[in-house]
């Protein structure tokens, strides 16, 4: 490091940009020299970069009506910027730029693929469509891997096949095809996805599941990937919930099919994801008990300047979450055992398993919500037991009197054990009638 070069590069740009005006100096990634400067006795900062950022102030304050000079600065990180540089006479409007709509990413990519050779049934329009969350960088690298994909396969055009397959290139990194795993691991990977999958297609509000695979992409042994349908500004409490479940309905799937002393490593990435969520929701985004406070707020905002007491509160809420969560999923999947166990035959025959069949596979065995559970309409018989002194969320269906006390011609019956059970499970404190609402006839 040479002392004092950051601050006469500044100065030689400036020299030169007088030299030329009008001009434009853009300066990109500006918070990797103006980033916030500590306070009072406080260094947070290198000294030779906070030379370079007071250099910069001050050929910032040089300017005159005259000087015909426009600086520009671009960030992904504008909140750790140092106050002086945004003060009026600098850095003193903003444009914020956000990532790119539908419409946005259907332009891009025509923009993208103008002199590349697309086949007939490449709609760009439908590929706006499920790639929400997109910059334009991702976009020219969806466009660029399609085209390599056709070369390697030696067709004259970029179809849809290969403009899907760069998606999820893009999404989850290249196939690893090249890796041997034993019998054994590929079966404990495919029930580890498909608890991903089930619990997600399960819950409402999360994000549909687009493709299940037990080929490895980049790091990853599996992978289960979501789209959103469309773009989305805002997430509320019970969805977060819900994505909370589905992150760790790997280690679910693992718990119940090979027991709690036998779960893997395979959802350490799974785990650090909800933790960091669940911590969101308690320190940033007052999803806890702890109310509408912030306790942890960015780089430098709030970050340990709340007591040991409050901290050891935080870590109770995170844990509770993610509890909570790692319940919701053992109790779905363990409802839908036999669906899982066929789902994961299904993805280890195929490897690779699209959202349509899994939807179609899931739709076929359809399930009532008894008691806030999923619960297979084929098991709805053998309820799990329930307090009669808790008020039921379940009913059962009345008819009217001497509509349904017969059975063809004949006498009335005696309704069967399991109705008897969940009769007397749902009703009320008193054991009267069946609160209305909930489990349909």
């Amino acid at each position: 490091m040479f002392v004092g070069v950051g601050a006469a590069r500044v100065r030689d740009l400036f020299k030169k940009a007088r030299k030329s005006a009008p001009c434009i100096v853009f300066v990109d990634e500006i918070d990797a020299v103006g980033r916030r400067r500590g306070g009072a006795g406080v260094n947070l900062g290198h000294e030779e970069r906070e030379q370079t950022l007071n250099q910069l102030l001050v050929e910032l304050d040089g300017f005159d009506q005259g000087a015909r000079i426009v600086v520009i600065g671009a960030t992904n990180r504008a909140d750790v910027l140092d106050e002086a540089l945004l003060r009026p006479g600098r850095f003193d409007r903003q444009v914020t730029v956000d990532a790119p709509d539908v419409t946005g990413r259907e332009a891009i990519l025509a923009v993208h693929a103008r002199c590349k050779p697309l086949g007939e049934d490449a709609d760009l329009g439908l590929l706006a469509r499920r790639t929400p969350g997109f910059t334009g960088a991702d976009l020219a690298n969806l466009i660029n891997e399609a085209a390599l994909l056709a070369a390697r396969e030696q067709l004259p055009v970029i179809g849809m096949a290969q403009l899907e397959a760069a998606v999820d290139r893009v999404l989850a990194g290249p196939e690893r095809r090249g890796r041997l795993l034993s019998l054994d691991e590929r079966r404990t990977i495919a029930y580890h996805e498909m608890g991903h999958a089930l619990v997600l297609t399960s819950l409402p509000g999360t994000d549909p599941v687009r493709r299940v695979s037990i080929v490895g992409r980049g790091r990853s042994l599996g992978w289960t990937l979501t789209v959103p349908e469309g773009d989305r500004a805002l997430g509320s409490k019970s969805q977060l919930r819900n994505r909370l479940a589905g992150l760790l309905g790997g280690r679910a799937a693992e718990e119940i099919v090979l027991g709690q002393e036998d779960i893997t490593t395979g959802g350490a990435d799974d785990l650090l994801k909800a933790t960091q969520l669940a911590r969101q929701m308690v320190t940033e985004l007052g999803m806890s008990g702890l109310g509408v406070r912030v306790v942890e707020a960015g780089e430098m905002g709030l970050a340990h300047a709340h007591s040991d007491e409050l901290g050891r509160r935080v870590d109770d809420e995170v844990d509770r979450l993610l509890d909570e969560a790692l319940g919701r999923a053992r109790a779905i999947l363990a409802a839908r055992r036999e669906l899982l166990d066929a789902l994961a035959a299904r993805l280890l025959e195929v490897e690779t398993m699209s959202g349509v069949e899994l939807a179609a596979i899931v739709s076929s065995n359809p399930t009532v919500e008894l008691h806030g559970a999923a619960v297979p309409r084929t098991a709805a018989r053998t309820a799990m037991p329930v307090s009669t002194g808790a008020r039921s969320t379940a009913a059962v269906a009345r008819r009217p009197a001497g509509a349904g006390a017969r059975r063809g011609t004949g006498a009335g019956t005696v309704p069967p054990p399991w109705l008897r059970t969940l009769l007397r499970a749902v009703a009320g404190p008193r054991g009267g009638r069946p609160r209305p609402g909930g489990l349909s006839g």
